[in-house]
């Protein structure tokens, strides 16, 4: 025993690290190797909005902040900070991509993605679109790679004004950004309306 008394994680007190470490831009994560401290009673809806013990945090710039700080390995995710690291519940992917801009057309275009906490993205070979189908009902959930190894739920009005800019590229209906061709569905998968 070191003789000091363990500390337990709470929103207030991540908060305040994460304030504290914060530079310009993303803190670097990668870099940091504190110990696990429990599970936190957090989670991440599919529509986005982060719970704090049941109740929904209404302050976006909080939301904001712990997103900053979020980790994922493997199929978990973590808030982490210089000095602790605890484990939070994400429904589906932590962001939702809530609007795009199109610039350019063809293997030229460009797909640029704003999330919910205010990051940006564009498409292309580092930051991949995939879309997962429903095996039961088809039901398409298209994704993007935000930021690390982390995603944003395209929402559906997005999604479908990505649809209309869809093309067919060597048996796929798709999508072209940065170069890079991504498959949403293949193309004698589409409905004959469509």
């Amino acid at each position: 025993m070191s003789g000091q008394n363990p500390v337990t994680p709470t929103a207030s007190t991540l908060a305040e690290a994460a304030r504290a470490a914060k530079t310009r831009g993303l803190p670097p994560l990668e870099k940091w190797n504190p110990p696990f401290c429990g599970d936190l009673d957090m989670h991440i809806k599919r529509d986005g909005t982060w719970f704090y013990e049941g109740t929904p945090i209404g302050r976006p710039e909080l939301v904001k902040l712990f997103s900053t700080i979020l980790w994922r390995e493997g199929d978990k995710y973590f808030l982490v900070t210089p000095v602790e690291k605890v484990g939070i519940t994400v429904e589906d992917a932590p962001f939702v991509a809530v609007d795009f801009e199109v610039e350019g057309e063809g293997d030229a275009q460009k797909l640029s993605f704003s999330s919910n906490v205010g990051d940006a993205a564009v498409a292309g070979p580092s930051n991949p679109i995939r879309v997962e189908r429903d095996p039961e009902t088809g039901e398409p959930a298209p994704y993007v790679l935000i930021r690390r190894n982390l995603e944003a739920l395209i929402d559906r009005k997005s999604f479908y004004r990505l649809v209309e800019l869809g093309v067919h590229h060597e048996g796929w209906f798709g999508l072209w950004s940065q170069g890079a061709f991504f498959g949403i569905i293949p193309s004698d998968e589409l409905p004959e309306d469509a």
